[in-house]
């Protein structure tokens, strides 16, 4: 299982992302990216980061608004990187739920000191249990249960269940389950996901051939109804 701190960099300019995601991949973090706010939600949602690095001036959702609808129901830090440097935006900016602020153009160094310090000052992540219908599962611990009973997982079969159960009677579509699985990377490889569906399939159904938990959508993706008897 990947345990590097997950950075979310939301900006509409290509080249800023692309200089932002070499060097936090060179530093141990794992990035994805977003080009707008509402890209970049959507992304928020699934992958969970544990970090946001923002421009405020973006089609769709700007910065400031996704800093708000962040903060609805996240703690998470969030940075902004802007090349408004005015101090009526800077507040504006830090009102709306920013942690901090770096004016573009701006060094390597400050950038990594900045998410050092965001990351000390943030709170430690509690025990991340997950309970749903007959399934439990602790994302800290590492452990799935069914029926009380210890499910024995791959990694990779662990982190398959555990997005399943966040996402409980919802259609997911096989790009999403391997984005969240494998990463950006393997969106493509829907085979992959197959074996793996066949995989955890053997050890949390009475009959893989007919399951009553893993069901598929056909052409789209597979649903997780956790709650049968």
């Amino acid at each position: 299982m990947d345990d590097r701190k997950k950075v979310l960099i939301v900006d509409d300019e290509a080249q800023i992302i692309r200089v932002l995601r070499h060097i936090l991949n060179a530093h141990g973090y794992a990035v994805r990216a977003a080009e707008d706010g509402e890209a970049g939600l959507e992304v928020f949602r699934e992958w969970e980061p544990d970090l946001v690095l923002t421009d405020l001036q973006m089609p769709n959702v700007d910065g400031l608004q996704l800093c708000r609808r962040i903060r609805k129901g996240s703690s998470v830090p969030i940075i902004v990187l802007s090349v408004r440097n005015d101090e009526n935006t800077i507040v504006q900016a830090l009102d709306s739920g920013a942690d901090d602020y770096i004016t573009k153009p701006f060094g390597t160094n400050e950038l990594l000191a900045r998410l050092r310090a965001a990351f000390r000052r943030a709170p430690e992540r509690s025990c991340d249990v997950i309970e749903s219908g007959e399934f439990r599962a602790d994302t800290s611990a590492h452990v799935a249960e069914l029926n009380g009973q210890k499910l024995k997982l791959t990694p990779k079969e662990f982190d398959l269940l555990v997005c399943l159960l966040r996402n409980p009677d919802r259609v997911l579509t096989h790009a999403f389950l391997l984005r969240h699985v494998w990463g950006d990377y393997y969106t493509e490889q829907p085979e992959a996901l197959r074996v793996l569906v066949g995989s955890l399939r053997k050890k949390i159904e009475v009959d893989p051939s007919d399951p009553r938990y893993l069901l598929t959508e056909p052409w789209i993706g597979y649903r997780f109804h956790p709650d049968l008897k």
